[in-house]
């Protein structure tokens, strides 16, 4: 566990716990879909290094000024994870639909591929809750008054 609190750290170690995940999603892809193209298997791969990044670069944002509001670290996870496999889910919509079919089988007539949406909410959580566990919140290095 590092002590130093910086920005930088957590950014790296969100890439870092982001690139574990896409590397298991790169070769999970295959069990799921007969023969995913290696464009969306890189697609994978480097999706989640990128959602690790961004959850570690909001880390620093704990209150809203505008909605004048507290963003907790559950709530910020949950809110970019969501997000960003919502925007992924409509970009390859066909292909996440043939995961679904794939996965839920018979069952797949009622579940929608905007599940990944929830994917991401519990990735997200799961990227905020080590990353501020880890290296804290809000401003690293914020100066004095």
């Amino acid at each position: 566990m590092k002590s130093d609190k910086s920005l930088m750290y957590r950014v790296g170690a969100g890439k870092a716990i982001g690139f574990a995940i896409g590397i298991i999603g790169f070769f999970v892809t295959p069990m799921l879909i007969q023969e995913p193209t290696m464009l969306l298997r890189m697609g994978i791969l480097f999706w989640y290094p990128t959602l690790g990044a961004i959850i570690g670069m909001f880390g620093v944002f704990t209150y809203h000024p505008i909605l004048n509001f507290s963003m907790p670290w559950w709530l910020r996870g949950a809110v970019l994870g969501g997000w960003m496999n919502f925007l992924v889910t409509l970009f390859a919509y066909d292909q996440i639909c043939t995961m679904v079919m794939a996965l839920f089988g018979e069952y797949s007539g009622y579940v929608s591929p905007f599940i990944m949406v929830l994917e991401g909410v519990l990735i997200g959580l799961l990227m905020d809750f080590l990353l501020t566990r880890w290296f804290g919140e809000g401003w690293p290095d914020k100066p004095s008054e």
